[in-house]
């Protein structure tokens, strides 16, 4: 695992939508690889409009971080409101809209560190509740991962898109207080 202290955070931005993207494909691509892919599928993230306008939105969006090793992203986060498909906090949260690492760095961290970073985002809000969704597959691997990083499983969820195989999620939450 990488010393956590020569994993950088920096602030993004407009003009790093191609740094998401990239992370989204490398992402996609590893899960493929596994047959993994019920979470985002096969297509390039770069290839598709509704993730270029998303990585378009999180560029602009205020909330946007990366994580550096050596300058280079090793792995993405974004912060702000929840989703409007999750059940609704009962106290005000900070929310975590995308963790993305890029899998050639797998093992290093990089997304445990991106988490203590939103924490640390949240606790200077002072907010006493981060949470996170997930796509809960059926050994619920991303599941125990956000458990390994402190948070606790709450409710399940179904995304139903049209034309498309119902997504199965699961809400976490983080007590920072």
């Amino acid at each position: 695992m990488t010393d956590q202290r020569s994993i950088t955070i920096r602030p993004g931005g407009p003009g790093d939508e191609p740094a998401v993207l990239r992370l989204f494909d490398s992402a996609i691509a590893w899960l493929a690889e596994r047959g993994r892919t019920g979470q985002w599928g096969t297509d390039p993230a770069s290839t598709d409009p509704r993730r270029v306008a998303q990585a378009d939105a999180y560029a602009h969006g205020g909330g946007l971080w990366f994580a550096e090793i050596d300058g280079t992203e090793a792995g993405a986060l974004v912060v702000g409101a929840a989703t409007e498909y999750v059940p609704p906090a009962t106290e005000p949260e900070l929310y975590v809209n995308l963790l993305v690492t890029d899998r050639a760095y797998a093992g290093r961290g990089i997304g445990a560190r991106l988490l203590a970073h939103a924490a640390e985002l949240a606790h200077a809000r002072g907010l006493g509740l981060l949470r996170v969704d997930c796509y809960r597959s059926a050994d619920r691997a991303l599941v125990r991962f956000y458990e390994g990083c402190g948070f606790t499983a709450t409710d399940e969820f179904t995304v139903h898109r049209p034309g498309r195989v119902p997504w199965p999620g699961q809400v976490l939450a983080r007590r920072l207080d």
